[in-house]
């Protein structure tokens, strides 16, 4: 990102900065119990839930492990787990 005289002349961008390795705890979702209703997707703040075909998956190199995603989900489908390291 450039910045010239407090005014950003080119943009950045998140997709630059792998922030996944911030997390101690990452969120899980067990596809069994999961009905496709796409809450996750909405309310996490990093974007990395992400529907791939029939299924939803959680980008690990953007998930910080805010637990947004878990605690919003309505059939429990998402658990957080301790990160090993």
């Amino acid at each position: 990102m450039k910045i010239s005289s407090g005014a950003v002349v080119e943009g950045g961008t998140s997709l630059n900065y792998k922030t996944g390795n911030w997390r101690d705890q990452r969120p899980e979702i067990d596809p069994e119990s999961c009905k496709q209703c796409g809450i996750c997707q909405e309310v996490c703040p990093d974007d990395a839930v992400r529907q791939v075909r029939d299924r939803y998956e959680i980008d690990y190199n953007f998930c910080k492990g805010c637990g947004i995603c878990a605690y919003e989900c309505t059939a429990e489908a998402i658990r957080m787990k301790n990160e090993e390291k």
